[in-house]
């Protein structure tokens, strides 16, 4: 049983030492291509990976684990720090970053309690001042790290349902629960919003139907009219508008929903607003497009993701709210954990506002990474994004044979190869092929979606190492694969 530990002991930290270095060295190794994925297709990973059993009667040691590790696992990982990976809302990281995880797992903070994470606790309460006031929060707002953009976009959710059903319709439902007439409880969500939106309706009992998807425009924006529109239907047939989300980068087109003119809905008719900003809350940062995102302050609660376009590890997340009394939803005292008696003596437990109980030291990356970098730095980041994009739908736009769906407003370009006189079966196909060549083939990860029923590439460019000249290869080669599946067919 020794050396199973990290601790005081001068063998322990030796022995964390030699394993650490074996495993920076066995990373940076594994780094050995410029490409995104150099693994096998599924069927022969799974043969690679098969083992008897992964819990032996005796274990194999370090050494022969590590072994294994090396051998079945890093030369399979994909690598989203090469510029030939763009599928996703799935950034590479920073390295000031990767440290801050370094120290997150060796210290193995929980964030619920201060007597558990005190220093951690009181910087993450420093980084949600900060980022209120980065969002244009004034004081009495509040924020919580979270898993990710589900975790706060239920939050926020959870919160604008008990503010307006304590608030305007005057029922307790902490204490009672949902009150006779919660069927008739509305939430409007674009059509293309994030998946979170229904999910959270079903998990908070109001079901799929509450949440009315309100039609976009062809820019992909929540069309405003329709919205205003369905408002105003439901409250004459006689239900309960409570909830309307703006999203601030749409998953698949990166569009920005009508902040401003929303917010003057909910202020009309007493309405919660919330800002699904997990993949546009970046451009807060950039000097150049910042005033895309400028209305976010006039929303209720924002959800902002920082491993997204912030280039930090996963999971890293936060919703922060206007005033912050609204946590009060969420908070249940235990005489184990958050007693009464520790907020009066200046101990904060912030699992008081928190869905989740034990949490990992998040806000560290955040603050390694803000201060490492500054506003200087992090505008280029994300400014040089932001103009891949444009160049990219500029470079395609002159392309015939090339669709586009609409201009990128963050860093999302969506379009499609269309083989002329073809069907559209036929042109689906020969994008599906190319995208499969592509990582197959390329080692280049780019992602698939569909629009208008119609298969479409994806391209999301949150590398600030991407080039303008890697772009146009990449848009060269797409086009040369695609009329080689053309005359496959012909």
């Amino acid at each position: 049983m020794n050396n199973i530990l990290l601790s005081n002991d001068s063998s322990s930290k030796e022995e964390y030492k030699k394993i650490m270095n074996q495993t920076i060295e066995a990373i940076t190794d594994a780094f050995d291509s410029e490409k995104a994925y150099t693994g096998p297709e599924p069927f022969d990973l799974k043969k690679i990976v098969r083992e008897e059993s992964i819990l032996p009667d005796k274990g194999l040691g370090w050494e022969e684990t590590f072994r294994l590790t090396k051998e079945k696992i890093l030369p399979n990982l994909l690598r989203p720090s090469s510029t030939d990976y763009m599928p996703h809302l799935h950034s590479p990281c920073t390295l000031e970053s990767l440290s801050a995880e370094a120290i997150i797992s060796a210290f193995n903070q929980s964030m619920d309690s201060w007597d558990q994470a005190p220093v951690a606790t009181e910087i993450e309460v420093e980084v949600i001042r900060h980022l209120c006031a980065l969002y244009g929060y004034q004081e009495g707002s509040d924020g919580i790290f979270t898993s990710g953009g589900s975790q706060s976009n239920q939050t926020a959710i959870i919160l604008a349902r008990d503010w307006f059903i304590t608030n305007i319709l005057g029922y307790d439902v902490k204490k009672h629960g949902l009150p006779e007439n919660f069927r008739k409880l509305r939430m409007y969500t674009s059509e293309i919003s994030h998946f979170s939106m229904e999910k959270s309706a079903h998990i908070l009992g109001l079901g799929y139907e509450s949440v009315v998807k309100v039609p976009v425009d062809k820019e992909r924006r929540m069309d405003f009219s329709a919205l205003e529109k369905l408002v105003e239907e439901d409250i004459n047939k006689g239900n309960i508008p409570f909830l309307i989300v703006c999203t601030v980068g749409t998953t698949d087109f990166g569009s920005i929903d009508p902040l401003k003119k929303s917010a003057e809905l909910c202020k009309k008719h007493n309405i919660w607003l919330h800002a699904d900003a997990a993949y546009g809350s970046g451009v807060i940062l950039s000097q150049k497009y910042s005033d895309r995102v400028k209305d976010l302050k006039l929303a209720d609660s924002i959800t902002v993701d920082f491993h997204k376009m912030f280039l930090l590890p996963i999971s890293c997340s936060c919703v922060l709210v206007k005033n912050g009394s609204t946590f009060d939803a969420l908070t249940i005292h235990a005489d184990y954990l958050n007693r009464e008696e520790d907020e009066e003596d200046g101990y904060t437990n912030l699992v008081d506002k928190s869905l989740q109980t034990t949490r990992r030291f998040d806000a560290l990356k955040v603050w390694m990474s803000f201060l490492e970098r500054g506003k200087e730095g992090w505008s280029q980041i994300i400014t040089s994004s932001m103009e891949n994009a444009l160049l990219l739908y500029q470079t395609i736009s002159k392309k015939s044979a090339f669709e586009l769906v609409c201009r990128p407003e963050i860093s999302s370009v969506v379009f499609r190869y269309c083989k002329a006189g073809a069907s559209l079966e036929e042109s689906d196909q020969i994008n599906r092929k190319v995208r499969r060549r592509l990582l197959h083939q390329h080692g280049i990860v780019i992602g698939q979606t569909k629009a208008d029923g119609k298969v479409f590439l994806k391209f999301t460019l949150l590398n600030p190492l991407m080039t303008e000249e890697k772009l146009l290869e990449l848009v060269d080669l797409i086009e040369k694969l695609c009329r080689e599946e053309e005359m496959k067919n012909a």
